[in-house]
């Protein structure tokens, strides 16, 4: 497997591939266990360092039915790759493992056959650059908070969610306010694509003004985000 080269040197790469029932978005946290066969090697490969920087990717399934990924058709061609953090293996050799989601690529080619697990050919992408004049990134950034406590303040308890820091970046903070809430699949898959951070913030705004409508609407309040563990399980492949 060839190594990964520098943002600033390469725009595509070689990663290993996890297809999941979700969207896996830029600096948040993924926990998952891992237990088919073919993703224990996978796990095996980033603890022993076979896979450079422990660093894979992450795509979405579009269809909750598929049971094995054969083309590129299956999956939403934006994903996120992740950087393994913590590995724990358990006696029956299984893992449960964390990892920190790192940066967006869009997927060019697959190969099924070269591993026990998927091999990807992904392209890098980044942002449009945002024009340093800040009055309209801070005043997006103040709504857009203020929808995430709306949301929050609706569907859980004071110690079940927590703002993003005042220092987080303009780029990185619609992810920040999306990364505990309830977002349809989709509207992940939303957020993940788009390029611009302002337009970005203000997708993220509306999706969680509408949601937090519809929770106040319908009294319903979903599970804490540290309940949501099946969120993150390949429960159609593994």
């Amino acid at each position: 497997m060839t190594e990964p080269e520098s943002e600033s040197d390469a725009t595509t790469t070689i990663l290993p591939l996890f297809p999941l029932q979700t969207v896996l978005l830029p600096g948040t946290k993924l926990p998952l266990h891992i237990f088919e066969p073919r993703y224990r090697q996978l796990t095996a490969d980033l603890v022993s360092g076979t896979v450079p920087g422990r660093e894979f990717g992450v795509a979405a399934l579009r269809s909750s039915l598929t049971r094995e990924v054969r083309g590129l058709d299956q999956l939403y061609e934006v994903g996120c790759s992740t950087v393994l953090r913590e590995a724990k293996r358990l006696p029956d050799g299984r893992f449960d493992v964390v990892t920190q989601a790192r940066r967006r690529f869009r997927l060019r080619d697959l190969d099924c056959v070269s591993a026990p697990y998927l091999i990807a050919s992904v392209e890098w992408l980044d942002d449009d650059p945002v024009s340093p004049a800040g009055d309209m990134a801070e005043r997006l950034a103040l709504v857009a908070r203020a929808a995430h406590q709306r949301y929050c303040e609706t569907a859980w308890r004071s110690d079940d969610w927590h703002a993003p820091e005042p220092a987080t970046a303009i780029a990185d903070l619609a992810y920040q306010l999306a990364a505990d809430c309830l977002l349809p699949l989709e509207d992940r898959q939303r957020l993940l694509e788009e390029r611009h951070p302002l337009r970005r913030l203000r997708i993220v705004c509306r999706l969680l003004t509408r949601e937090a409508g519809f929770l106040d609407t319908l009294g319903a309040v979903p599970l804490p985000p540290g309940e949501l563990t099946d969120l993150s399980r390949p429960a159609s492949l593994n």
